[in-house]
């Protein structure tokens, strides 16, 4: 454990939901969000995560770790991780933490509910390390995590189509399987600014090739005077591409990297943007999926660049403040057409505002988590 990072729990502190992550940074903006959802509804928090402490969310008790190396080490820590818990509930976000935080819950009398807010067989497709040795054995793990989420006593997913896709009943007929949308909430972002001068674009989250990495660098590459802020971690994978990439591409002074930021900080270079990135692969992973900062882009005044793939392009369909684009050359292409004519990415920014008031707020739909929470823990096992 990070000693030295973690906030100090008071003598009489007794955390009434313990969120456990063995994956996530603490900075993770869902995270953010349920526990602003749970802290708002009067609920004491602990965090147990990655990272440092000071990127979590603030009101809270925080332990944290460094990422283990290795998946047997990950393995082992989320065994251990759940036993680690002191709340009467345990709010779960990772899949290799359903069964020790069943057992866990089973054995002390505590309440379980898991997020399991993705696809993990599809995205585990997009991943290399999981088509060798042990990989392999996660994947086959994976149906089985499923079906033992389906006995926690809430399953929480980010969209419709995330399994466990059918969770039976509780006792007294409530549900037990609720869909919390990644929808953003107004606190972790900007206020809408006026458009920059200079054209810029940002990416916020995860950096990775698959999540457009490479695809944004050449479309800036090709679109002269265009600079691009990205804010989030580079993935361990595509680090030495991208070291060379900025040794040797003319556009690499054009862009700037800030690294993993919490969310209030994660948001700031996004205001006087001419336009948010989110140009996904077409993976498995990716075929059915809306990324949450879409929604962020989009709330925070930003049209929208977005590869094809299905959801994303009914997004833009729907709002009028984006562009779906084939590829980097596509994209470049648009950038060069903006810079001739910026009163194209004013119009979009201007749909982008009109459509935010249509979304409202996520934090609805996280106080409405919270209280599903707050009702489990004063259920008596």
């Amino acid at each position: 454990m990070n000693a030295a990072l973690a906030r100090p729990r008071p003598r009489a502190f007794a955390p009434d939901v313990s969120l456990v992550t063995s994956g996530h940074d603490v900075a993770d903006a869902r995270l953010h969000r349920e526990v602003g959802g749970a802290l708002a509804r009067g609920l004491r928090v602990e965090v147990l995560g990655l990272g440092s402490a000071g990127n979590a969310p603030h009101g809270v008790h925080v332990r944290t770790w460094d990422r283990p190396r290795g998946l047997v080490r990950r393995l082992l820590h989320a065994t251990a991780l759940p036993w680690r818990a002191s709340g009467r509930v345990l709010l779960v976000v990772d899949p290799e933490l359903v069964l020790p935080a069943l057992l866990r819950a089973r054995l002390t009398g505590r309440r379980l509910v898991v997020d399991l807010h993705e696809d993990y067989a599809a995205l585990l497709r997009d991943r290399a390390w999981a088509g060798r040795g042990l990989g392999r054995l996660v994947r086959l793990g994976v149906g089985l995590v499923v079906r033992a989420a389906g006995r926690a006593d809430l399953v929480v997913v980010a969209d419709d189509h995330v399994p466990p896709l059918h969770v039976a009943d509780a006792r007294d007929g409530a549900g037990r399987r609720v869909v919390v949308r990644n929808l953003p909430t107004a606190v972790h972002l900007p206020q809408p600014a006026p458009m920059a001068p200079a054209p810029r674009l940002v990416y916020v989250g995860d950096v990775r090739a698959s999540r457009g990495l490479h695809t944004m660098l050449e479309a800036v590459e090709q679109a002269p005077g265009w600079a691009l802020d990205v804010v989030g971690p580079v993935a361990r994978e595509d680090q030495d591409r991208l070291d060379a990439w900025r040794t040797t591409s003319s556009a690499a002074g054009r862009v700037r990297w800030h690294g993993r930021r919490p969310p209030r900080e994660a948001w700031q270079p996004v205001a006087d943007a001419w336009a948010g990135l989110c140009l996904l692969d077409d993976t498995p992973a990716f075929r059915d999926a809306l990324p949450s900062k879409v929604y962020e882009y989009l709330c925070s005044g930003l049209p929208v660049i977005v590869t094809p793939r299905p959801r994303m392009v009914e997004i833009v369909a729907r709002s009028g403040a984006g562009v779906v684009v084939a590829d980097a050359a596509e994209a470049a292409a648009v950038l060069r057409r903006w810079t001739a004519d910026p009163t194209e990415p004013q119009r979009l920014r201007e749909a982008a505002r009109a459509f935010a008031r249509t979304l409202g707020d996520g934090t609805d739909h996280y106080a409405d988590l919270a209280g599903r929470v707050a009702a489990l823990g004063r259920r008596r096992s």
